[in-house]
């Protein structure tokens, strides 16, 4: 592959540079002040403002298997797949005006830890931290690994697994000292960085194609020249323009993307602890909804800045990128099933000019970083807070910042091992892969947090068994899915007819319906929750709306040495001193890491107290109709979009 690769001394000064800066705004974050408590580390204190926010819950979500998987697709297929982001902005909308202050009236850390305090019982609260430590490692890891891998190779020529671990060593640096503040402080660099680099590829693109009307010519004439003894293999689809295709026969039935792009994903964007722990270190509600607004808007323009870019590099370059003879194939990229996923870095490698192409790699870095470093936080905010804490109910703060960082090292490590086996989940379109995984696991989560934030009568019985039956099914549906791979172009039909006469995303829907069903008869059957237990865990009960009431009187939390309090215990003044046999290299290390001094006075695991639950959740008149009028808009924005490209 005669594709240029990374080598003048201007691009790689900027990429240099550029790892430079990222460590050093990640490293500036550790001079804040308040790092060595629970509350700081794993919730950036509560005090982050709307815009680095909205900036990490974008940069959060978008990954290098965006930039590799979602140009991909855009090349194999069009443009149906920007579904996926575009409906991603009303979701983020429900989670600022709808799951958020149910999250916040709670007083969590974590959404398992949620569904403990919703329910009673543990067994629900464990199951969740541990389906979500599988689905971060198996899914989120391994794809961005191998995406990012993928670009490197390209790019440098340099050995993939030598490369993702200076990656990792790097990301896990500030993320293991500087926790959910330093991700989102170098989460907002990155997503200016991402943006402004996008934005010029997909500029000078345009110019290379000659523009949009010239595109549309040349991408429905991109034919690859050898296309085996099949002459209608490799031929751009028709509907690749347009986002609803047939219901019936197309590779994206439009009913099923509609419900699957919204209600199969509002797990993703309602439920999942890399981006709600985002907007709940927001330092308010208004503040939090700005974010989701702000996140909502950069979702719209994946579009410009990834789709088609993917589709005017299979228009330039149809012999590779749009092969489908798979010696073919193999020779351009090493896979047999396809060499779309190369479309974006083989586009950066071939257009962009000499230290362009070096800040283009650091995009696809901050691509890969921000998504690694954004895991890393929020699966050791779970293993902390849910797993360790039922294991060491009375586990200190130093404790638990030392366990939150060392679980950081441990997935460095755990992602490391996962590398020989991501390419295996690397089937022709990285994009589709990702959603057909998620929707079989994720879509009965959000079916579950939904019903148990606005169905009172809903109980642990419920919530339990049916969001067991509902992985039951998608699990039975990917056994059967990755044993039965989709023919080659070409070649007959021979799976099961489950799997290519039932859409991934009709499944997806009729998971959503069993898992609803099976919540609502299991809790039916079972006995109701009482009012106290309701208190401040649902749409109806929050903290906000019952606090007056003499059934919801407030009693001051009690700890387990009897002390009473009321705030979140994250003041240092509390402890005194140091403990005289602690050695000078140990209160270094723990003035590096942030992590309290004393051993013997620390308070133990910190509570959220209802006074900063009614601060955070108080909202001005004027604020509440700013931010509801622009979400009004936002939306009008979206049917606007799907009308015109419809």
């Amino acid at each position: 592959m005669d594709t240029p690769g990374l080598e003048h001394w201007g691009d790689i000064t900027i990429l240099v540079g550029y790892f430079l800066v990222v460590l050093a705004v990640g490293l500036w974050s550790l001079c804040r002040p308040d790092r060595g408590s629970v509350k700081s580390y794993f919730l950036a204190g509560r005090s982050m403002t709307w815009f680095p926010v909205g900036a990490s819950l974008f940069s959060s979500n978008i990954g290098s298997e965006h930039f590799v998987g979602l140009a991909g697709t855009g090349a194999a297929a069009g443009i149906a797949m920007v579904s996926y982001e575009w409906m991603s902005m009303p979701l983020v909308l429900c989670l600022g005006w709808l799951f958020l202050p149910v999250y916040i009236s709670a007083g969590v850390y974590t959404l398992p830890e949620y569904m403990a305090k919703r329910f009673g019982g543990q067994r629900l609260r464990l199951y969740l931290s541990v389906l979500s430590l599988v689905l971060y490692i198996v899914t989120k890891l391994a794809v961005s690994i191998y995406a990012g891998g993928l670009f490197i190779k390209l790019a440098l020529g340099w050995n993939m697994y030598i490369s993702i671990v200076g990656l990792l060593v790097i990301t896990g640096i500030y993320t293991i000292l500087g926790g959910l503040a330093a991700v989102i402080y170098t989460d907002t660099f990155q997503t200016v960085v991402m943006t402004i680099g996008a934005i010029i590829l997909a500029v000078l693109g345009f110019v290379k194609i000659g523009g949009f009307d010239n595109l549309e010519h040349l991408y429905m004439n991109a034919v690859p020249s050898v296309r085996g003894n099949n002459t209608t293999c490799g031929n751009p689809r028709d509907d690749a323009f347009h986002i609803l295709r047939d219901p019936l026969y197309s590779d994206n039935p439009w009913p099923g993307l509609l419900l699957q792009s919204s209600l199969g994903c509002l797990w993703y964007w309602c439920c999942d602890q890399v981006i709600v722990q985002r907007s709940l270190a927001a330092k308010d509600l208004s503040h939090a909804k700005g974010a989701s607004i702000l996140s909502g808007y950069l979702k719209l323009l994946p579009l410009l800045l990834m789709i088609y870019p993917g589709m005017i590099s299979r228009a330039l370059y149809p012999d590779s990128v749009g092969c489908v003879d798979p010696k073919e194939c193999e020779r351009y990229c090493e896979n047999p099933v396809g060499c779309s996923n190369i479309a974006y870095p083989k586009l950066v490698l071939e257009i962009m000019p000499i230290g362009l192409r070096g800040l283009m790699m650091a995009v696809m870095l901050s691509a890969i970083m921000s998504s690694l470093t954004s895991i890393f936080n929020s699966a050791s905010t779970l293993f902390t807070m849910d797993l360790w804490r039922r294991m060491r109910p009375r586990a200190r703060q130093r404790e638990l910042l030392i366990v939150g960082r060392v679980s950081v090292v441990f997935l460095c490590a755990v992602s490391i091992l996962w590398i020989p086996l991501v390419k295996s989940s690397a089937g022709g379109q990285l994009f589709t892969y990702i959603q057909a995984v998620q929707g079989y696991l994720g879509t009965p989560i959000g079916a579950l947090f939904l019903w148990a934030i606005l169905w009172k009568r809903m109980n642990e019985n419920g919530a339990f068994w049916g969001i067991l039956l509902g992985h039951t099914c998608g699990v039975v549906r990917m056994v059967i899915d990755f044993s039965f791979p989709a023919p080659d172009c070409g070649e007959p039909e021979t799976r099961p007819a489950i799997l290519y006469k039932v859409h991934y995303s009709y499944f997806g829907s009729l998971s959503l319906v069993i898992t609803s069903l099976a919540i609502v008869v299991f809790s039916l059957i079972s006995e109701k929750p009482s009012k106290k237990q309701l208190r401040g865990v649902t749409w109806w009960t929050r903290i906000d709306k019952v606090r007056d009431d003499d059934d919801f009187e407030a009693k001051p939390s009690t700890s387990a040495n009897g002390r009473q309090h009321f705030e979140m215990a994250n003041d240092d003044s509390e402890e005194e001193g140091e403990d005289e046999d602690t050695s000078t290299c140990q209160r270094c290390v723990d003035c590096v890491c942030g992590i309290p001094k004393t051993h013997g006075k620390s308070r133990e695991t910190p509570e959220i107290s209802e006074d900063q639950r009614i601060d955070f959740l108080n909202q001005s008149s004027m604020w509440k109709t700013v931010l509801n009028v622009n979400a009004a808009i936002a939306f009008v924005i979206l049917a606007f979009l799907f009308g015109f490209f419809h």
